[in-house]
C-alpha cells in the first residue's frame, strides 16, 4: 500500500466497485478500496485475492460496533424488504470513509452506486439523502452514473473527466459485462448482494437476537450464523452441524456462555448463551439431552451418557442424560 491516494472507494467486492476503480485508474487517479466488515457483510479473508487478482489496494475496515448499534436502534430512513437498513448503511460507511481522507491524503470518495439498480438506496431521491445525510456534498463522485447527475466538484475542478465518466443506469448488466471484458477482468462476480440482512435464512436467525437481546453485541450476531439455532423460553441453544461449527463455535465461546460435549461419544459441541441470569439447572439438563440426541452413536447406545458442561471460566462436570428422553422445553428454531 502506498501512503497517499486521490480517492477512497467504498470497495464491496461486486463487479461494480471494481468496475469504479478501474474507471478511475484509467484516468491516473490512484484509488484505495475501502473494504467495511461487519456481522452481515465483509469478506476479509478475500482482500489479499482480490488485490492481486484486481490490480488494486484495499483496506479492510471493521464497523461492526457502530453497524449493529445502528441495527438495533433501528435505521432511521426505515427497512428495506427484510432487516437491511441499506440507506442508513451507506450513510455510515460514508461517514467512517470521510474519516480516512486525511490518513492517507485523499481529496474525495467514490462508490460503485447505479442509478435505479437497488430499489431501496439507489433511487435518485434515496442518493441525494444518503450525500447530505453523510455529509459528503461535494466529496462523492459515483463514476458508473455520473453523466446522469450534476457535474460534481471533482469534475468541475478536472481532478476527472466527465467525458470519461459513465451514464449506466438500471438493474441489467449488459454495460458493466462490457466494460469487464474491455478492462480484462479475469474473474467476474456473479450479482449478489452480500449482505446477510437481505437473506431470509439469516434474517430468522438474526430476529430472536434483535428482539431478545438488549442490546445485541456483535458477538451474538456472529454466533446467530453458525450450526443449528434452537430457542425455549428465552434461552439460546446453538449445535455444531460439522467439525467446522463446533471449531467456530470453541472459538466464539464468550465469559459466561455453556459448553456442551459427550464424553464418550463423538457428537455436537453445543453453546447455550446465557444473558442476565445463568440458567437453572433443569434448563442445562434439558439443553444437554437436545444436544446429545444428535450423537447417532450415543442415540444407539441405549443407556444414558455423559455430557460436560462448562464454560471458560469454570471448571468442567457432567451430566448423566439419556439421548432418548424427549426434551421437556419446546426448544425450537427460528422461523
Amino acid at each position: 500500500m502506498h501512503r497517499t491516494y486521490d480517492c477512497l472507494v467504498l470497495f464491496s467486492g461486486g463487479l461494480d466497485s471494481i468496475l469504479t476503480c478501474k474507471v478511475l485508474q484509467d484516468q491516473n487517479v490512484r484509488p484505495l478500496g475501502i473494504h467495511f466488515l461487519s456481522p452481515f457483510f465483509g469478506r476479509p479473508e478475500k482482500i489479499a485475492e482480490w488485490q492481486e487478482m484486481y490490480g488494486l489496494d484495499l483496506l479492510g475496515a471493521d464497523i461492526s460496533e457502530d453497524f449493529v448499534r445502528l441495527v438495533a436502534q433501528g435505521p432511521r430512513w426505515g427497512w428495506g424488504r427484510h432487516l437491511n437498513p441499506c440507506i442508513d448503511c451507506k450513510i455510515l460507511m460514508l461517514q467512517k470513509a470521510k474519516e480516512f481522507l486525511g490518513k492517507y491524503n485523499a481529496s474525495f470518495l467514490a462508490t460503485g452506486e447505479v442509478l435505479g439498480q437497488r430499489p431501496m438506496s439507489q433511487r435518485r431521491d434515496a442518493m441525494n439523502t444518503i450525500l447530505r445525510e453523510a455529509g459528503v456534498q461535494g466529496l462523492l463522485l459515483r463514476p458508473l452514473s455520473a453523466k446522469l447527475m450534476p457535474p460534481s466538484p471533482m469534475e468541475e475542478h478536472g481532478l476527472v473527466d466527465r467525458k470519461r465518466l459513465l451514464a449506466i443506469k438500471g438493474r441489467g448488466r449488459k454495460e458493466q459485462l462490457r466494460l469487464a471484458q474491455e478492462y480484462g477482468l479475469s474473474k467476474i462476480p456473479t450479482p449478489a448482494g452480500g449482505c446477510l440482512l437481505t437473506e431470509p435464512e439469516h434474517v430468522k436467525r438474526f430476529r430472536p437476537v434483535l428482539e431478545l437481546l438488549s442490546p445485541p453485541r456483535t458477538q451474538d450476531f456472529q454466533l446467530a450464523t453458525v450450526g443449528r439455532q434452537y430457542w425455549a423460553d428465552g434461552h439460546w441453544l446453538v449445535i455444531g452441524r460439522n467439525k467446522a461449527d463446533n471449531d467456530t463455535l470453541a472459538e466464539m465461546t464468550t465469559p459466561g456462555d455453556l459448553v456442551f460435549k459427550l464424553a464418550s461419544f463423538p457428537g455436537p459441541l453445543a453453546l447455550g448463551r446465557q444473558f442476565k441470569n445463568p440458567w437453572p439447572e433443569t434448563v442445562i439438563r434439558d439443553a444437554a439431552r437436545c444436544m446429545a440426541r444428535f450423537s447417532s452413536k450415543a442415540v444407539k447406545s441405549k443407556e444414558p451418557v455423559a455430557v460436560r458442561v462448562g464454560t471458560c471460566m469454570e471448571s468442567i462436570y457432567e451430566l448423566d442424560i439419556n439421548p432418548k428422553d424427549s426434551p421437556e422445553l419446546n426448544w425450537e428454531e427460528p422461523g
